[in-house]
C-alpha cells in the first residue's frame, strides 16, 4: 500500500492505533530549525531521509479568511513553547530576514517520511500571548505571482536579444 492510500484510509476510517502527527518546522537563516509536533511526547520523525527530533506541543490552526486579499494566511497557535520561538521569529522579522514555516503530516505507523508533500509558508508575523505563540503564515501570494509564469530571457530564448 502506498503512502497516499494509507493516508486516505486514515482520513476515511481512522483505524485503531493509527494517529496523524501534524508538525511545524520554523526555519530562520543562521539558526537551527525549531521542530514541533502535535503530540504528548517528543517524536523522532523523518525529514529528508534522516530521523530528527520534534518537540511535543499543542498546535492549533485557524483557516484563512474568505476575502479578496489575494493571500491565503493561516494562523497557528503553538502551545507549551518557551519564549525562544517568539524571540527568534521577532528578531528575524525585525532584521528583514525571511522566516519560513513547513507543515508536514506523518502517520504514527510510519514516522520515516511525511505522508504527503510538505507545505512551505512564509511567516508574516507573530505574537506571544501567555503560553501560546500565535504565528501568521502565508502559503500562496497571488498578488506577487508572476504572469506569465515562464519568463522569456536571453538564456531561454537567445533570439530575443536581437528584438528592438
Amino acid at each position: 500500500m502506498t503512502i497516499s492510500t494509507v493516508l486516505q484510509t486514515v482520513y476515511a476510517s481512522a483505524p485503531a492505533g493509527v494517529v496523524l502527527l501534524a508538525t511545524l518546522e520554523i526555519q530562520i537563516a543562521g539558526q537551527p530549525p525549531l521542530r514541533l509536533v502535535h503530540a504528548y511526547d517528543d517524536q523522532q520523525l523523518g525529514v529528508d531521509g534522516k530521523l530528527v527530533p520534534f518537540e511535543a506541543c499543542s498546535i492549533q490552526l485557524a483557516l484563512p479568511k474568505k476575502n479578496t486579499s489575494g493571500q491565503q494566511t493561516l494562523t497557528f497557535g503553538l502551545g507549551l513553547v518557551d519564549g525562544r520561538a517568539d524571540r527568534a521569529v521577532a528578531d528575524a522579522l525585525e532584521a528583514g530576514q525571511p522566516v519560513y514555516m513547513v507543515y508536514r503530516e506523518y502517520i504514527s505507523t510510519d514516522p520515516s517520511a511525511p505522508a504527503r508533500a510538505p507545505i512551505k509558508m512564509v511567516v508574516q508575523g507573530g505574537k506571544f500571548e501567555g503560553p501560546v505563540l500565535q504565528v501568521e503564515a502565508s502559503y500562496y501570494d497571488l498578488l506577487n505571482a508572476a504572469w506569465p509564469r515562464e519568463r522569456y530571457t536571453a538564456d531561454k530564448a537567445p533570439g530575443i536579444k536581437y528584438m528592438p
